[in-house]
């Protein structure tokens, strides 16, 4: 039994289990960027309307031009100013526009010098007329609130002393409008040439109040005049031929009223207009004295540097009593037509034939 256990002995091999080496630890995480997307190519800029946007040169100055009558009750005005796009400067004109709701008015757009550029301030309505830029635009807008209407209840009563109403809209009032300061066409606020006006402190509360931005039929005015040539300051030098409006997009309906010396616009011709002369209650005829911007009383002519600088009377509205259809023929105070047409003249009679000598004889 010694002898097999001893043998049994020798026949066994003892194995050692020796454990593997742990796996090498992973390498280290690095986080890369994503390349950035690529910029949108650079078409145009959006225009002035739909966003701010800035400029590195001065707007223009602002056009003479005369206001096209209201087209009916319930319409508020909306001055024209230079929108940005494209690489240049082009005109929106001023327009009638219904308001978004009752009981608000609007402010106007302006442009404004900041950091060394020029920066578009949107307009907007809102209870209040606030601060915009103390920018002359003209018919009741002569750099601070609005002189050209206000709300009576849910109606809009107009200031015929300042705007230009037809006989058919009889809610009206006329009030002495009192201007002494001296004013200029400049287009712009700060910088260089531009107004020194800042905002008060009631302008400063009244930015605070809800405020609704240009309605959809004012977005589309300023995509139309975007995108028609004739507008751009380049092809115009500063005098657009459609530079005011009497609805939103109507660039070629009648009443349209062009800058003062510009040229004819399209299709002026098939209108009946001459230059100067566009649509019904449009621009005077080249030589005769303009009424820039409503600026000047009926029957006094304008001097240049002296727009608003005057006294408005009641009862003397702004070319109001035009008759339609006789442009550039302001009715006389207190009169509805214009002056009556001249009886015309009876024909001139031939000279009778002289006799001859011979024949008195006779």
């Amino acid at each position: 039994m010694a002898l097999s256990a001893a043998c049994l002995l020798a026949g066994c091999v003892v194995r050692a289990v020796v454990p593997a080496p742990p796996p090498p630890p992973p390498p280290p995480r690095v986080y890369v960027q994503p390349p950035p997307p690529p910029p949108p190519p650079q078409a145009y800029a959006e225009p002035a309307g739909d966003a701010e946007v800035t400029a590195q040169e001065a707007p223009p100055p602002l056009p003479d031009y005369e206001q096209p009558p209201c087209p009916e009750e319930g319409y508020m005005w909306t001055p024209g100013y230079w929108g940005w796009g494209g690489g240049g400067y082009y005109w929106v004109p001023g327009t009638w526009v219904q308001p978004p709701q009752v009981g608000f008015l609007w402010t106007p757009g302006y442009w404004g010098f900041v950091g060394g550029v020029y920066r578009f301030n949107v307009g907007y309505w809102g209870p209040h007329v606030g601060y915009y830029g103390g920018v002359n635009y003209g018919f009741g807008y002569v750099g601070v609130g609005f002189a050209g209407g206000r709300w009576v209840g849910n109606s809009f009563a107009y200031n015929r002393a300042v705007v230009n109403v037809n006989v058919n809209i009889h809610n009206t009032y006329n009030e002495t409008v009192i201007n002494r300061v001296s004013v200029t066409k400049v287009s712009y606020n700060g910088g260089p040439g531009g107004t020194a006006a800042v905002p008060s402190a009631q302008e400063r509360a009244w930015a605070s109040e809800r405020h609704v931005p240009p309605t959809s039929a004012q977005r589309q005015h300023v995509q139309e005049a975007f995108h028609n040539p004739a507008l751009s300051a380049r092809a115009n030098g500063g005098h657009p031929a459609i530079a005011a409006t009497p609805r939103p997009g109507a660039f070629n309906a009648p009443g349209v009223v062009g800058a003062h010396g510009a040229s004819t616009p399209p299709g002026a011709a098939q209108r009946g207009g001459q230059p100067g002369q566009f649509g019904q209650n449009g621009a005077h005829a080249p030589g005769q004295p303009g009424q820039p911007n409503g600026a000047h009383p009926p029957g006094q002519p304008g001097q240049p540097g002296q727009a608003n600088n005057f006294v408005r009377t009641p009862g003397q509205p702004n070319g109001a009593a035009r008759t339609q259809g006789q442009p550039g023929q302001a009715g006389q105070p207190g009169q509805a037509g214009a002056k009556p047409a001249k009886p015309p003249a009876r024909p001139q009679q031939r000279p009778k034939p002289e006799e001859k000598k011979g024949d008195k004889e006779k």
